[in-house]
């Protein structure tokens, strides 16, 4: 397992980053706790609460669907391997962004404009987190090279 998803709907109507950040947190747990991975997360502890909503950068609508086909799609080691076919990613992709519809509020620990990624685990990883207020959708892909 290289990416842990979740999706759902929230008990009480929130806005903002705290709440996609404790359900954040769920995945960061079950990637600690799954066998494959404890050998690479030995004494990994997910980040509290606080600590995941300091990390992800705010990511526009528009460029929501992109970022998790190429999750889905290009490998963070070796750009040049890939695990879905694109065309399967980008609909997938584009199915999971438009179910928060366009005024969605999407987040990344990627910072584009300098290229760096504030890491959630001490493996590489890429996140990307979304919420309408009502329902989350998320992604953490981890690499395993």
């Amino acid at each position: 397992m290289r990416v842990f998803v979740a999706a759902g709907r929230f008990t009480e109507p929130a806005s903002g980053l705290p709440e996609p950040a404790a359900r954040i947190r769920e995945p960061l747990a079950e990637a600690a706790a799954d066998e494959a991975w404890r050998r690479f997360l030995t004494g990994y502890v997910p980040p509290s609460v606080p600590e995941i909503c300091a990390a992800p950068e705010p990511l526009e609508p528009y460029e929501a669907a992109p970022f998790l086909a190429r999750l889905a799609t290009v490998d963070l080691y070796w750009p040049t391997h890939r695990h879905l076919p694109a065309d399967v990613a980008e609909r997938a992709a584009g199915r999971a962004v438009a179910l928060l519809g366009p005024d969605g509020s999407w987040w990344t620990n990627h910072d584009a404009a300098c290229g760096s990624v504030n890491g959630l685990t001490p493996l590489m990883d890429s996140l990307l987190a979304g919420t309408d207020g009502e329902h989350f959708v998320l992604a953490l892909r981890l690499a395993d090279d």
